[in-house]
C-alpha cells in the first residue's frame, strides 16, 4: 500500500478496508508495511512522536474489533510510544486482542529510524492459528541473525513489514529468499509503494517458501494484495532427504554454534547515527 505521512485516521481506514478485502478472499493473516499507520519520513523525533501510540492502544483496539468480527489476524507497522521512548514497531493482533509486538532491533540512518530507540526486547514467536510466527522489520532482514534466532525459537513463518527505498533492490530480490532457504522457514516481506518527502519506495513484496522459492510477489509500483498458502509441516521438516543415505541436509542440526563466537562479541564501531550525534555536539 501507499501511506500518507501523518494521516493516522486515513491510513488506518485504508488498512481496515484492505483487511476486509483480503479476508473476503480467504486470507487468515493479513500483513501491512512498516510504519503503515504513520508514515516513515519524519524529520525529527518530536514530529514523529506526535503520531506514536502505545501497544495496546487505539489502533490495536480498532484492529481487535475488526479481527474479532472477521475471525482473522493482522500484523502492521506503527510508531510505538512507551513512556519517554519511541520505537519503530510492529503489532500482531487477532480475535482475542494483541497477541504480540516487536520493536525494530537494527536501525539504519534513514527516515524516522534516525530518531527512534533501539529495540530492547528478545526475539519471540507467537502462535497464530497453528502457525508459529515471528516478527522482524525492514533492515533486520539485512542481517542473518534475527531470522536465525526466530527459527531457533520455532518460527514457521517470519513476517517482515518494510519500507525499502531505492538501493534495497538486492535485499528485496535475494535476501528474502536467502533468509527463507537458510532457515527452512516461510518468509513474508511486505513493502510499501509511493513517494514520501522525496523518497520513492520500491514495492517488491514477496512470500517465499522454506526452500527459498518465491511463492508470489507484487508489482513494483502500484498497490496490490498478494496471497499464498502456508503449510507449517513443510517449515518444520528441517531434515531434508534428497537421496536417502547420499544427499541429506538438516538446517538446524548441521549448524556449528561452537564456532560462531565472533558473531556475538560486542563491537566498538561507531554507527552512522552516533557519528551524526557526535558531530552535533
Amino acid at each position: 500500500m501507499d501511506v500518507k505521512l501523518g494521516d493516522v485516521p486515513g491510513n488506518l481506514q485504508r488498512m481496515l478496508d484492505r483487511l476486509q478485502e483480503a479476508r473476503s478472499h480467504g486470507a487468515e493473516l493479513v500483513v501491512f508495511p512498516e510504519c503503515a499507520l504513520t508514515g516513515y519520513c519524519f524529520n525529527s523525533r518530536t514530529e514523529a512522536a506526535a503520531y506514536a501510540q502505545p501497544i495496546p492502544g487505539p489502533a490495536t483496539d480498532t484492529f481487535h474489533a475488526a479481527c474479532r468480527e472477521l475471525e482473522c489476524w493482522v500484523a502492521f507497522g506503527l510508531l510505538e510510544a512507551a513512556e519517554d521512548q519511541l520505537f519503530n514497531a510492529a503489532a500482531l493482533v487477532g480475535p482475542a486482542g494483541v497477541a504480540g509486538s516487536y520493536r525494530k532491533v537494527h536501525l539504519p540512518f534513514l527516515g524516522v529510524d534516525r530518531y527512534t530507540d533501539y529495540g530492547d526486547r528478545p526475539f519471540a514467536v507467537q502462535n497464530v492459528s497453528g502457525i508459529n510466527l515471528g516478527l522482524n522489520i525492514c533492515y533486520d532482514a539485512g542481517f542473518p541473525e534475527p531470522a536465525r534466532c526466530l527459527t531457533l525459537l520455532g518460527a514457521d513463518l517470519i513476517v517482515l513489514p518494510t519500507n525499502w527505498p531505492p538501493g534495497a533492490e538486492a535485499a528485496a530480490d535475494y535476501a528474502i529468499n536467502t533468509r527463507a532457504m537458510e532457515n527452512a522457514v516461510y518468509f513474508m516481506a511486505v513493502n510499501r509503494v509511493g513517494v514520501e518527502r522525496g523518497f520513492q519506495f520500491i514495492g517488491h513484496s514477496r512470500i517465499c517458501d522454506p526452500l527459498g522459492r518465491t511463492l508470489t510477489h507484487a508489482a513494483h509500483k502500484g498497490e496490490e494484495i498478494v496471497y499464498a498458502d502456508i503449510d507449517p509441516e513443510l517449515s518444520r521438516k528441517k531434515h531434508q532427504i534428497r537421496v536417502a543415505g547420499l544427499n541429506e541436509i538438516d538446517r538446524l542440526a548441521d549448524r556449528r554454534p561452537e564456532m560462531y563466537g565472533p558473531i556475538v562479541a560486542p563491537h566498538q564501531l561507531l554507527r552512522p547515527r552516533d557519528r551524526h550525534r557526535a558531530a552535533a555536539r
